[in-house]
């Protein structure tokens, strides 16, 4: 079922501008949209594509509000808008609560009337699932864990012994949270394995991506705070403590012990090492190795890391190596020659 552009507007906080009555049923690209579809444009690249769309209503800057004739949502942020109308047009259908003839439940488990648990799930003794909660199939909640309300765990998550999950959290699947941290001590030329204690807790709204791992603290707790959103193949280490409304992309490890601030950003494939503090609002770039604490807000690239301005200006200087030693080359042959005594020819 549609939605009228007015109401739209209204739910996405932006201002529609064309017939208030018009359905709009789904979202979809320029090129492919149709008469009952939205469009979205944002920068210089699909502007010309305009001209062409048979989209029966495009979301555009306000600025941009002349380049099409039709139907228009109108926002300073089309991204958000866009984001917000995707979530209405194509909400995930409800689930239907109650519980799978295979799942495995322990009597002692406490789960809300309307909490939904999927195929081959299996609850363990004490564990807690909130009002609204989906537990996919084949998920594992250990003993004593819990999960909040309107909380959706996708297939095969797994949630271990006495971990939180708070409310409206996403988890996809692989995820596992409450694994054993990497803790030993070495005995002679053996490794000798160290208990790890303490649980995963994590906030409310927290979006964790598939096959991210998030290790259990040694003694006290790794701690994931209210709206934090987690790529996939991420390795959270024992005892991190991440801020809140901090945004981690895929394949960033961070080691044992670290403090995120809120507000902050890692791209892909970032290292983060053990033992040190980032300050709220930092923002690193994409392979970085951040083997420090930093203080300061700010954005940082590199290996050695260090503030982007300064990054970009050494990684220009890198490339113009090649050139300044030709140029030295030339420099110690004239001096050579006048050295010499003799003429410097070219």
């Amino acid at each position: 079922m549609g939605v009228t552009l007015a109401e739209l507007a209204s739910r996405c906080q932006a201002e529609y501008r064309g017939d208030p009555h018009w359905v709009i049923e789904r979202v979809a690209t320029l090129e492919q949209a149709g008469p009952h579809d939205l469009g979205f444009v944002v920068g210089d690249k699909y502007r010309d594509l305009l001209d062409a769309t048979a989209a029966g209503a495009v979301i555009l800057h306000p600025r941009d509000a002349g380049r099409f004739r039709g139907n228009l949502l109108l926002s300073e942020n089309p991204r958000l808008v866009f984001t917000r109308a995707a979530s209405i047009l194509h909400a995930a259908p409800p689930a239907v609560p109650g519980r799978h003839p295979t799942a495995v439940i322990d009597a002692t488990a406490d789960i809300a009337a309307d909490a939904a648990i999927g195929p081959h799930a299996v609850i363990e003794a004490g564990a807690r699932i909130g009002s609204g909660a989906v537990i996919g199939a084949g998920c594992v909640i250990g003993r004593e864990a819990s999960i909040g309300a309107g909380s959706r765990l996708h297939p095969h998550v797994t949630v271990t012994e006495r971990c939180v999950i708070g409310a409206r959290c996403i988890l996809h699947p692989g995820a596992v949270i409450g694994s054993d941290g990497f803790g030993y001590a070495i005995d002679g030329a053996r490794w000798e394995k160290t208990p790890q204690l303490g649980r995963v807790v994590i906030g409310d709204d927290v979006e964790i991506g598939a096959n991210t791992t998030i290790d259990r603290g040694a003694l006290g707790d790794t701690v994931i705070e209210n709206g934090v959103k987690l790529d996939n193949l991420i390795q959270i280490a024992h005892n991190v403590v991440i801020g809140e409304d901090t945004a981690i992309a895929a394949c960033v490890g961070i080691a044992g012990s670290t403090r995120i601030g809120k507000r902050c950003t890692i791209a892909g494939q970032a290292g983060v090492v053990g033992h040190i503090e980032i300050a709220d609002d930092v923002h690193i770039l994409g392979a970085a190795v951040v083997s420090h604490s930093i203080p300061q807000p700010g954005r940082y690239a590199g290996f050695p890391l260090e503030p982007y301005a300064d990054w970009l200006r050494n990684a220009v200087r890198m490339r113009q190596l090649d050139e300044m030693a030709q140029r030295l080359r030339a420099l110690e042959k004239k001096l050579k020659k006048l050295s010499e005594g003799g003429d410097y020819i070219e």
